[in-house]
């Protein structure tokens, strides 16, 4: 289950970086364009930094999905848009609870189809936050794997 997943390399955050800004403009459709600004040089420069990065590639090496773990929680899974309902984010995501131990994750409240695609994998909503990571009006639901 885990041997096609590997890990990404700093180098590789760029190319990271412009898959979540595709990914997220195709899903995140609360985020104003000042918002992706703000997002990318935090992304870049401090969240890439905080997880370890596995990711999917094409058979030319081009990353088509990448998450970011840290401990029990997956911080971030995005698929490119062209590569969306192909199981690359579940592959991802089987492989952070079974290999690398995830039980948490938090979700955009605004997101629904996110939210669908957790709840079929068996996670159950157990807490609402007003707000996101930086404080901004992004309604966060923190979900956890059901036992």
């Amino acid at each position: 289950m885990c041997e096609d997943i590997r890990r990404v390399a700093p180098g590789e955050h760029a190319e990271l970086l412009a898959l979540w800004e595709a990914s997220a403009r195709a899903t995140h459709h609360f985020l104003s364009e000042a918002d992706i600004a703000e997002l990318k040089p935090l992304i870049l420069n401090e969240y890439f930094g905080l997880v370890e990065l596995c990711c999917l590639r094409d058979g030319e090496g081009r990353i088509l999905a990448f998450m970011g773990t840290a401990g029990e929680r997956l911080e971030m899974l995005f698929v490119h848009p062209a590569n969306f309902r192909q199981g690359l984010g579940a592959r991802l995501l089987r492989h952070a609870v079974g290999c690398l131990g995830v039980r948490e994750v938090d979700v955009n409240e605004q997101n629904p189809g996110a939210l669908a695609f957790y709840e079929r994998h068996g996670f159950v909503m157990t807490a609402r936050s007003e707000v996101d990571g930086q404080g901004r009006p992004f309604p966060l639901l923190t979900l956890r794997l059901r036992d």
